[in-house]
């Protein structure tokens, strides 16, 4: 089962990512995608670090490449999240990469491996606000990375001020 929540900033996409993740009893692996830069970054990454812990997750952390991340046949992933994971791809060594296919392609190995496949994603470029080129570029090939794995999703869920809406499948939990 592949599920994509999608929705806005601090609407509740992660904490209903996790309650998919609570409910199964395989092994949990949480893909984290985020660079961390900077003391906040560093506090925050300890705090998800030790929270993911409690919950029995298994942490590997993957700012590119995640069709090499090792993921046992058959475990829970959680990957957090493609707006990390598609800048961290994108810009690279001063380099402005295409990166939808490199992304789209790893989570589809991913979720032959996985049982479970809960991917968290961004509603970027939703406010019409025209932006310089190079965050325009990123905005969208986040869109298309994001329509690329709905289409393969079995769910698209998207959290709506902390109420997750099927746009896809259902909603489970």
């Amino acid at each position: 089962m592949i599920t994509l929540v999608t929705g806005g900033t601090k609407c509740g996409k992660s904490g209903y990512a996790e309650k998919l993740m609570d409910r199964l009893s395989c092994p949990k692996y949480y893909l984290a995608t985020s660079n961390p830069v900077g003391d906040e970054a560093q506090e925050i990454i300890a705090r998800h670090m030790k929270m993911r812990t409690q919950k029995k997750y298994n942490t590997i952390e993957c700012m590119r490449d995640i069709a090499y991340a090792d993921i046992p046949i058959g475990s829970a992933v959680l990957v957090e999240d493609l707006g990390k994971l598609c800048a961290n791809e994108k810009y690279v060594g001063g380099k402005i990469l295409r990166t939808a296919d490199k992304i789209v392609s790893g989570l589809q190995l991913i979720g032959a491996k996985a049982s479970e496949l809960v991917i968290v994603t961004n509603s970027v470029g939703m406010d019409g606000i025209a932006y310089s080129p190079d965050l325009m570029e990123y905005i969208k090939e986040m869109g298309e990375i994001s329509r690329r794995v709905a289409e393969f999703a079995d769910n698209v869920v998207e959290c709506v001020y902390g109420i997750p809406v099927a746009l896809k499948g259902s909603v489970i939990c």
